[in-house]
């Protein structure tokens, strides 16, 4: 199908592009961007009017929940939730039911998510076999079937042991090593930020020592290795000071925060809201206030929804016995945009959070808008605010501490290899 997109703002961050530009897309790709080519003739034309026009999103973590936990959500809900919420290209945690870690439960992930030919799934493949922190997989061939990168969600591998030897491992063949930066040993039962605010609801908490102790321990085995290493969810300021010394440093490492880390804090729980029971844990307004600069400055590389669909059920338990996890991809953008208009930083550069930026640390293809690139994009109404509400959102899961909020960004159209996937 050819599409003509006219009188949008054109706003891509990887060449620094924030201007009225017209789009035209052909077979899949970006035919052209500014003049439009010879004779084309378009069998689709999209007015974007006082619209944004952007690369399509890519989000670093969204949990589909298959196979196994049907039950929470399914592969087609969360798959239109994320082209809703103008997600293109998206990276798949391993810890399904059984975990990502054998060749067939990921080609059968990747066929199946290339039937609904929808937004991109990159599975993120199991560093240990049953995410057990014991043995390791066969990366290799877990490459061979679809994995991208390999991971440890939700905490450390106990045995450093095993860790140096599965970063030896992926090191040899260029992969990049992801890790959640928690002590399991010092994260113990915990379910909240160890601060005032716990110690007045009774609740166990999660100290910051959790996580830049597992830093530590990451940091210095990659000198040791020499292997790129990427931290999921970064939490606290003490952590973030960490890597940025890190950085300094020449260590090959990348990090990201997630969006409800960017607004919500410790604060957010009280009343036991278990909408707000996460991991990494919410943590002190000056975390949250450490984390927006960390992303200002490059410290942190990119924004995730870290989306998690939860069923009800499991929501309505006390704060402590609580599943975890929040709904979140199709509000990333809204969100990032929030944040955005809150530190006063331009579009193009608040964009980058969640297109270019991302899509360098997974290294794919994707999240810009030059001539030749795969047709994926995001178009949507910054000035049109919209209220969360558990019918407003086509995710399964509606688990989500923003619940209620108005917020910016609608978006209009998503568009996956020229063909038109969201239109609102």
């Amino acid at each position: 199908m050819k599409i003509y997109i006219k009188n949008g703002r054109l706003v891509d961050p990887k060449t620094g592009t924030d201007a009225i530009q017209d789009v035209f897309v052909a077979a899949g790709k970006i035919l052209a961007v500014g003049k439009s080519p010879v004779a084309f003739q378009p069998d689709y034309v999209i007015d974007a009017g006082d619209l944004i026009v952007c690369p399509g999103l890519v989000d670093m973590s969204v949990r589909l929940r298959e196979p196994g936990l049907e039950y929470r959500a399914t592969l087609e809900s969360e798959m239109n939730a994320a082209v809703a919420g103008g997600v293109t290209s998206f990276a798949c945690p391993p810890d399904t039911d059984p975990p990502l870690d054998e060749p067939g439960l990921v080609e059968m992930l990747k066929h199946r998510a290339r039937n609904l030919n929808q937004a991109h799934v990159y599975p993120i493949g199991a560093l240990t076999q049953g995410l057990l922190g014991k043995y390791l997989t066969e990366m290799v061939e877990l490459h061979d079937a679809g994995c991208i990168v390999f991971g440890q969600p939700d905490g450390m591998v106990a045995n450093l042991r095993v860790l140096m030897q599965a970063m030896q491992y992926a090191s040899t063949f260029g992969f990049s090593v992801w890790l959640s930066p928690q002590d399991s040993n010092l994260a113990y039962e915990g379910v909240a930020h160890d601060g005032e605010v716990a110690t007045r609801l009774g609740l166990p908490a999660i100290p910051v020592c959790a996580e830049t102790v597992a830093i530590s321990n990451i940091i210095l085995l990659a000198k040791v290795v020499n292997v790129h290493i990427h931290l999921c969810r970064i939490s606290s300021a003490e952590g973030l000071a960490m890597v940025r010394a890190a950085k300094q440093q020449g260590v090959s490492i990348t990090c990201d925060v997630s969006v409800n880390h960017l607004h919500l804090s410790d604060m957010d729980i009280d009343y036991f809201d278990a909408n707000c029971h996460v991991l990494p844990p919410l943590r002190s307004i000056s975390d949250r206030d450490a984390l927006r600069l960390g992303l200002q400055d490059g410290t942190i590389d990119a924004i995730c929804s870290d989306h998690a669909p939860v069923d009800e059920d499991a929501k309505m338990l006390p704060f402590g016995q609580a599943e975890i996890g929040a709904t979140g991809v199709e509000l990333l953008l809204p969100l990032t945009l929030k944040y955005g208009l809150e530190m006063k930083r331009p579009l193009v550069e608040v964009l980058a959070t969640i297109t270019a930026k991302p899509a360098a640390v997974l290294g794919i293809d994707a999240g810009y808008l030059s001539p030749g690139a795969a047709a994926d994009l995001c178009i949507f109404d910054p000035e049109t605010y919209w209220r969360v509400t558990a019918g407003a959102l086509l995710s399964q899961g509606k688990n989500t501490p923003f619940l209620g909020m108005e917020i910016p960004g609608k978006v209009r159209y998503t568009l996956v290899n020229g063909n038109i996937v969201y239109q609102s």
